[in-house]
């Protein structure tokens, strides 16, 4: 009784301790948005972008961050190079090469470009009607995200 008892235990600690980031898609939004209003955060990254590589391992692996992220917000982790076709605001968009191996997502493109350019990693932050209320391209660490999430919630 007492192995149980410890068990029980010890999975509680972990699932409650160790919570991970949830990722939507975006053709998740809608329905979700339907269940409760939430701000969006949209991270736009590649696999060669050292900051966001270094985003993903520090400020995104922070446990207050996930746990705001998780509960407030609804967080899409979105690849600028993306070759799947994505359905989101009734639009369908689509990856563009842009030469051998090489090209950018539209969707990536439409939420990311800042003054006619895409510099990664960018954050952009969606209201619950998929309007953009902020873009930002800069890497972020803990402390500065935390400050962002917060001034979002008000």
């Amino acid at each position: 009784m007492k192995k149980l008892a410890l068990i029980i235990f010890f999975f509680g600690i972990t699932s409650t301790g160790f919570c991970q980031l949830q990722s939507r898609t975006f053709e998740a939004i809608d329905s979700l948005q339907q269940l409760q209003k939430r701000k969006i955060v949209v991270f736009i990254h590649t696999d060669w972008c050292q900051f966001c590589q270094r985003m993903k391992n520090t400020t995104f692996k922070n446990q207050e961050i996930i746990d705001k992220l998780n509960s407030d917000f609804y967080f899409i982790d979105f690849n600028a190079e993306e070759k799947k076709e994505v359905k989101f605001n009734n639009q369908l968009f689509k990856y563009q090469p842009t030469g051998n191996n090489v090209g950018v997502h539209e969707l990536a493109l439409q939420l990311g470009t800042i003054n006619d350019q895409i510099v990664y990693p960018v954050l952009c932050v969606l209201n619950e009607k998929n309007e953009i209320i902020l873009q930002y391209n800069n890497y972020l660490n803990s402390t500065s995200f935390k400050l962002l999430l917060e001034k979002l919630k008000e």
